[in-house]
């Protein structure tokens, strides 16, 4: 026999961004202790609104199911003694498993005999088992918790009910002091009070109630009716899939609507208009068939359609005194100047021990500088940097960007360009903010790429400087995020700059402040084991092996876009059986190398001829080899370095290194030495799990 349970969890509001995660580790959870358990089912289904989570798993098999487990005892040497007989330890651990003596056999190990019984571990019933979901409501996580009541359980919102069904009986167990029963709520305001008979009736009893339980559906629901509005109204409505994602978890029952508002609110740039509706309102935007933005928007209540006229009026009001406060502010904004703006950044705190907004603008004013000098860029474009460097924060002191705080660097490419600055240095202030998420758009222009990784630089290494390091979840000042974005616009633009150099211009600006910084040493290594995190995140991304990235980020990442490329090539000649004899080659030279601190190779000392063909091989690649890895060419250098393949081999296999003679034993190890360092400026090919070999 099997029977369909179900578990809710009746909450409070759960904030939108909660809810994903939440109905996802319900999911995860539930089959993981389900399999734990020994407990067999069909399907396992989840459901998830703002005032619910839930699992629905069918065809639960009643009864557990029974295991012969095999236990390890100790070995036995130690199980019996001299004459043979069990030991005290043997009687022991048999009584433990509920045996005797008479159960135990022998399994050999490695080469060492132990004593083994089997056990016959009987499946309880399912029911019994059931009440331990209370364990997976407790455990699951979320981005922000609170307490409720006298309740000393954190959890994101308040627990109203609970649902805890096994075929038509109620499990019983509590949380928070709220009890299982069969007892759950339809919509807020439309529902009812339902009592749930059987758990397979869940989702239609709640549809009767006006909650749609499978966010998938609210979601389709949304889509289709956008669709219908579009064919109707012959608009286009840009279905952003974030807010999408948002708005079918803010709602139960969703019905779309279309509002409008006054067309004067049209000449304030789009940007703002958009803002106001996606990240203020939850409205999605209308465009005409010519792709401009019309007064209209979408929004979406939880509800039917009911008095719908005046849900749209309410929400039109709600809007138009959003764009009346964007109006006023965006028309007082222009009766200042950038100078205005950019000494309200004096008074304006970035970090308390690093300083304010006009402290942070002069360091990145002079990391920009030596990125400019770096890259050896002419004049016009170094001064365009710096000028955008100068003005890259000045708009956070506008009111738009105090009232809109999404719109930072937007607002300051509108503004530079209505206060008469180039239309490049304006668009430098935009771009200097991204890539805004992990993988989100880089800079399109070289000079906001070259501001972007400033800002980045200085916010990453002095807020590690002084001990604000990111640690599991925490990371406010969002240095992952802003270390990513260095490493992708480097590998974006394919700059051959290198990381460390980059650290060190801004850690050598920083000493050159009143900042107190914490132990110097301390602090590179932190920087460097932050960016090899970061890079390493990146490379995985992009499909590479974790050994290979430790192989080639060993000694720093250096020209990001040369490791990545370094990266690919090992990448794709780990596979490759062409290559096995070159690696071995390589890697035996890596093994042998540092006996010695002797790098001074002297051919008098040579005794072989194998000793002078790889001496003469090394001299030959050495030019070629520095050149390729000069011009960054991955291929070309590993190339040369399979030039060393066979006189390694004829080498090992004709030569004692470490021969009697202290001369030519010190010589035959500067040799190895000397190639193993021509190897290493490669990458660490001894971290590399050679595919070849398996």
């Amino acid at each position: 026999m099997a029977k369909n349970a179900l578990f809710e969890i009746g909450l409070e509001e759960l904030p939108a961004r909660f809810v994903d995660d939440a109905e996802k580790q319900l999911l995860d959870k539930t089959t993981k202790w389900l399999t734990e358990l020994r407990i067999s089912f069909d399907n396992i289904k989840t459901y998830s609104t703002p005032r619910r989570l839930a699992v629905l798993i069918s065809n639960m098999g009643e009864i557990q199911e029974s295991v012969e487990e095999e236990v390890k005892g100790p070995s036995e040497s130690i199980a019996k003694d001299a004459d043979g007989n069990w030991t005290k330890a043997a009687i022991g651990f048999t009584k433990g498993q509920g045996k005797t003596v008479d159960d135990i056999y022998l399994k050999e190990i490695k080469g060492t005999s132990y004593i083994y019984v089997k056990k016959h571990i009987k499946g309880q019933k399912t029911f019994d088992l059931l009440p331990e979901f209370k364990k997976i409501i407790e455990s699951i996580q979320f981005g922000k918790n609170m307490r409720w009541s006298t309740q000393t359980m954190r959890y994101a919102r308040p627990i109203r009910w609970l649902v805890a069904l096994f075929g038509e009986e109620v499990v019983r167990f509590e949380v928070a002091t709220v009890e299982t029963g069969n007892q759950t709520f339809g919509h807020r305001f439309l529902g009812n009070e339902i009592t749930i008979q059987e758990a397979q009736q869940y989702e239609s009893l709640l549809r009767k109630e006006y909650v749609i339980v499978d966010s998938n559906e609210r979601e389709q629901m949304i889509v289709e009716q956008i669709k219908n509005l579009e064919e109707k109204e012959n608009v286009i409505i840009p279905v952003d899939k974030d807010l999408l994602n948002e708005v079918r978890n803010l709602v139960e029952y969703p019905t779309v609507f279309l509002g409008s508002f006054e067309e004067e609110y049209l000449q304030l740039p789009s940007e703002v208009l958009i803002t106001s509706m996606k990240e203020h309102q939850r409205y999605f935007p209308v465009m005409s068939n010519k792709q401009e933005l019309l007064a209209k928007f979408i929004g979406v209540r939880n509800g039917d359609d009911y008095s719908i006229s005046t849900v749209v009026k309410g929400n039109e009001k709600v809007l138009r005194a959003r764009l009346s406060d964007a109006e006023f502010f965006y028309e007082e904004d222009q009766k200042h100047s950038i100078d205005f703006y950019l000494e309200k950044l004096q008074r304006v705190v970035f970090q308390v021990k690093l300083g304010t907004y006009t402290d942070k603008v002069n360091r990145v004013i002079s990391i920009t500088k030596e990125i400019c000098k770096e890259l050896q860029l002419d004049d016009v474009t170094m001064n365009k940097a710096i000028r955008a460097a100068e003005i890259s924060k000045f708009d956070l002191m506008t009111n738009m960007v105090d009232e809109f705080t999404e719109l930072q660097g937007i607002i300051g490419e509108k503004y530079a360009i209505i206060f008469g600055e180039d239309e490049e240095i304006a668009k430098a202030v935009r771009e200097h903010y991204l890539p805004k998420q992990a993988n989100g758009d880089l800079p399109e222009t070289q000079i906001g790429s070259i501001v972007s990784i400033a800002d980045k630089l200085d916010t990453i290494v002095g807020c590690i400087s002084i001990g604000l390091i990111p640690t599991g979840s925490q990371d406010p000042y969002g240095l992952r995020r802003q270390a990513a974005g260095i490493l992708r616009i480097l590998s974006g633009n394919k700059w051959n700059i290198s990381l460390e150099f980059l650290l060190e211009i801004a850690k050598s600006i920083y000493r050159n402040t009143e900042i107190e910084i914490d132990n110097k040493e301390e602090v590179t290594k932190a920087l460097k084991e932050f960016f090899q995190q970061r890079a390493s995140y990146l490379l995985k991304e992009s499909n590479i092996e974790s050994d290979i990235i430790q192989a080639v980020t060993n000694n720093g990442i250096g020209v990001y876009v040369f490791t990545e490329e370094k990266a690919r090539v090992l990448s794709e000649r780990r596979n490759d059986p062409d290559f096995k004899s070159i690696e071995e080659a390589l890697v035996r030279v890596l093994n042998l190398a540092d006996k010695t601190e002797n790098m001074n190779i002297d051919a008098k000392w040579f005794e072989t001829e194998s000793e002078n063909a790889l001496y003469e091989t090394y001299q030959n690649i050495a030019a070629d080899y520095s050149q390729a890895l000069e011009d960054f060419d991955a291929e070309e250098a590993l190339l040369h370095l399979s030039n060393l393949s066979k006189p390694i081999h004829d080498f090992f296999d004709n030569n004692m290194v470490m021969a009697d003679d202290e001369n030519v034993r010190n010589n035959r190890l500067a040799l190895v030495n000397n190639i193993a360092n021509m190897i290493k400026k490669y990458a660490e090919l001894t971290l590399i799990e050679w595919k070849q070999h398996q």
